[in-house]
């Protein structure tokens, strides 16, 4: 199965679940309806990389909250 069908496949069993999303990236814009536009997202499965995403958008009625990374010395 290639990746793609695994994504989809998997997008089908947890459509209309409630899901948790968490995202490294940097904040690139915010606007007046806390839509999101993200740079340098990464997808972390159990502390592991798993996928580079680059850009993202998020719309802002799925957001509850936002918060920094604490710095690494």
């Amino acid at each position: 199965m290639s990746r793609k069908e695994a994504l989809s496949q998997f997008i089908n069993q947890i459509h209309g679940r409630p899901v948790v999303v968490k995202l490294n990236s940097v904040l690139a814009c915010l606007d007046g309806y806390m839509n999101i536009a993200l740079d340098q997202t990464e997808e972390y499965v159990n502390g592991q990389l798993k996928n580079k995403y680059g850009d993202a958008f998020i719309r802002g009625n799925n957001v509850l909250y936002i918060s920094t990374q604490k710095r690494r010395v």
